[in-house]
């Protein structure tokens, strides 16, 4: 089963983003990517649409209006399902009022994307799901398994043996010539050490999650607390970023001002 789906987003950055993570899902289709409601509205007229990611801060016509005049009209077709994208958390409890099937927060990863968007495959597989009276000598086929999230860790050689390291676990890694030291949450005062390259590291990490900073930096973004002009903080590290690796930087921080 595929979702048609179209996003509605007046920030370009954004806008692109869930495209490539509509685009990176097996069972997601983009019908139609619009800057602002308006024009998504006469898209929704032209095609079926199953769903619908939504920015709700946008010009003229709001994501929160858009969704509330949604409506099957004259062609009898259903209504699409909404899952709003904003940097407002504010706006929740309106969205859950016009019916909502999620409400991601900027900025997103893929990660929280895919959860939103196993929630709608769960949703259209059982309200298209065919009702047949078998015969009782007739086991039931089994439901097609959902698309895998990612992995939530990776595998170091540390010393003599693998040690798993959870992503939510990683503050910053640092590259030491031949070596890379991670640092943890868990034991901030004892990184793990491992003969890598911080390149063949970062080729591992979900690029979502992570970002290289400088050719010695590799940084969890949602560990940053605070940026300057040309540094970032992890709790009481500041990191430098140099100038080969600011634009993607600034790209990203874009998403959160």
């Amino acid at each position: 089963m595929t979702l048609s789906c179209i996003a509605v987003d007046d920030e370009p950055l954004a806008l692109g983003l869930v495209c490539a993570f509509i685009e990176q899902t097996p069972f997601l289709k983009l019908a139609g990517r619009y800057s602002n409601a308006i024009e998504a509205l006469r898209g929704l007229h032209e095609q079926p649409i199953d769903l619908l990611f939504l920015d709700i801060q946008m010009p003229d016509l709001t994501g929160l209006e858009l969704a509330r005049v949604l409506d099957p009209g004259a062609s009898g077709r259903p209504v699409p399902r909404v899952i709003f994208t904003t940097a407002y958390n504010q706006y929740a409890l309106e969205g859950y009022r016009v019916d909502a099937l999620d409400y991601l927060l900027k900025p997103f990863n893929y990660e929280e994307f895919l959860r939103a968007a196993l929630k709608a495959q769960s949703y259209y597989g059982l309200i298209r799901r065919p009702v047949v009276a078998l015969p009782e000598t007739i086991a039931p086929t089994a439901p097609a398994p959902l698309a895998e999230p990612e992995k939530e860790y990776l595998f170091l050689k540390v010393e003599y043996q693998l040690v798993r390291v959870a992503f939510d676990d990683i503050l910053y890694i640092e590259g030491l010539k031949d070596y890379i030291k991670v640092h943890l949450r868990s034991s901030p005062n004892k990184p793990l050490l491992s003969l890598t390259s911080l390149k063949a590291l970062e080729e591992k990490l979900p690029p979502q999650r992570f970002m290289r900073v400088h050719r010695s930096f590799i940084v969890a973004l949602n560990q940053i607390t605070a940026v300057t002009r040309n540094s970032i903080q992890i709790g009481n590290i500041q990191i430098p970023v140099s100038d080969q690796y600011k634009e993607p930087f600034n790209q990203f921080l874009a998403k959160w001002v």
